[in-house]
């Protein structure tokens, strides 16, 4: 992959290369069977990149990121199996790994993360959700790795731009100066609320529980509201309409005890028609069990699938309740596309790239279009550095609450050595509370405290124990 010296024209920030790129992985089974959409999750490898880069001057820094390879959400062809959907997500890494490594000059972070994207989705064509995968964990590592190397937090790096947003490979539509003036806007929180999710298989109240883990961790959404004192949730839709509102009005019946709460609901794709939709719609409004539970719902996520959502036209769904697309966010222009379908929101995670977020943060911003919005998703982040630098993304970008489930699905940060535990645990004790097994993601007031994520580097003051883990098979 040509990366010419000119990529970032008049951009000021430092330039760099990547040299060494080496890939791992850990094996996680969940806790809980994960339902989401016709799929259920039950165990996934967790990919871990570690990535060194040289800066012009020639010295060279570590850095580090990690994702779960989730079967069934980056492609959900029913002729794939799930070992298939992990392997394409292995693939990706592979091949943005090469592209990344071939010679070429020093160049900005965000210059060198879009010609990955671009090169490792030409390479792989017919999916650039899961072609993207590999891209987005390089760009992290890479970023990372320089913020060691400069001694500085992520948020800073974001927010002084030196991640070189702007130049050539900034999208035509976006003006360099109102991005550079987003950026320098950014304010992290120092806490931010935890969206719970509540999967199509998961007890409801402790009476569903059929076979108890009894590993002290909550099982049932009663359980957890009472644990982790969550006020944000998201449930999960099956698009059968009899049972959905069989389930929902089993959620309303725990979650109408609070004084106050939100939801978001997530089509998870399973919605063939609008019709159908609105017939789930229609009978929500229909049942005065659910009045309390309708009136909180903030919004509706990906209803119909990949496949027929930029050719389905929400009508006059888009005139109940805001939408968003999160599934068929699969390339720049996706959400423009969107838009002109009804859709308002459109969500950020990190397995699809931080410069992403971070430029449809700068378009919402900045344009003109009212009520567009932009919302934190989860792909089972697991404790360590996949949930740390999700988390101050979505931070920085302003966003309230954020889906998070891979705390409930999985205990702790399974499979790491006990060094590697404590040293998280040591580096952010504001994020960790230690349980039977080493850290857990703590949670209290329904909120997660973040403050020691402006550690230096990409949202972690340690490392994971590299040597302890498979290479990518």
């Amino acid at each position: 992959m040509t990366m010419d010296r000119s990529i970032g024209g008049s951009v000021t920030a430092p330039r760099i290369r990547i040299i060494e790129i080496d890939a791992f992985e850990r094996d996680i089974k969940l806790r809980l069977p994960f339902r989401f959409g016709a799929a259920t999750l039950e165990k996934a490898p967790q990919a871990f990149l570690r990535v060194r880069i040289e800066d012009e001057e020639g010295r060279t820094a570590l850095g580090a990121a990690a994702e779960m390879m989730v079967p069934k959400w980056f492609d959900k062809n029913p002729a794939l199996t799930p070992a298939q959907n992990v392997d394409q997500l292995r693939t990706s890494i592979r091949t943005a790994a090469a592209a990344s490594l071939e010679p070429s000059a020093p160049t900005t972070l965000f210059a060198a993360a879009r010609l990955n994207e671009m090169e490792t989705v030409r390479r792989l064509p017919g999916n650039p959700l899961a072609a993207g995968f590999g891209p987005s964990l390089i760009a992290r590592a890479a970023l990372d790795a320089y913020c060691r190397l400069a001694g500085i937090s992520f948020f800073e790096a974001v927010r002084c731009n030196l991640v070189g947003i702007g130049g050539p490979m900034l999208p035509d539509d976006i003006d360099a100066d109102a991005a550079l003036a987003v950026l320098s806007d950014l304010r992290p929180a120092g806490l931010i609320s935890a969206r719970h999710t509540i999967g199509l298989l998961d007890p409801i109240t402790e009476g569903d529980i059929v076979h108890p883990v009894g590993d002290g961790l909550p099982e049932s959404l009663e359980a957890v509201i009472t644990r982790y004192g969550n006020r944000w949730f998201k449930i999960k839709l099956s698009g059968a309409i009899d049972a959905d509102i069989d389930r929902l009005m089993r959620i309303a019946a725990v979650l109408d005890r609070m004084p106050d709460y939100r939801v978001t609901v997530d089509g998870n794709e399973q919605f063939g028609a609008p019709e159908q939709l609105a017939a789930l719609l229609a009978q929500i409004e229909a049942t005065p069990q659910l009045a309390r539970l309708r009136a909180a719902i903030a919004f509706v996520e990906q209803p119909f699938s990949r496949a027929i959502t930029m050719e389905t036209p929400l009508g006059n769904l888009a005139a109940q309740l805001p939408f968003l697309i999160d599934e068929s966010d699969d390339g720049d222009g996706a959400f423009a596309r969107a838009r002109g379908l009804g859709y308002t929101g459109v969500s950020s995670k990190t397995c699809k790239g931080i410069c992403r977020s971070l430029l449809k943060a700068i378009r919402i911003r900045t344009g003109t279009v009212p009520g567009l919005f932009l919302s934190g998703e989860d792909l089972t982040c697991q404790a360590g550095l996949a949930v740390q630098q999700d988390l101050a993304l979505v931070s920085l970008l302003g966003l309230s609450h954020v889906e998070r489930n891979g705390h409930h699905y999985v205990a702790g940060m399974q499979g790491a050595s006990q060094a590697e535990k404590a040293r998280f645990a040591a580096a952010h004790p504001d994020l960790y509370e230690q349980g039977a097994d080493g850290p857990l993601l703590s949670i209290r007031d329904g909120r997660i405290t973040i403050t020691s994520l402006e550690a230096v580097g990409y949202a972690s003051g340690a490392l994971p124990d590299f040597e302890a883990m498979t290479p990518l098979s």
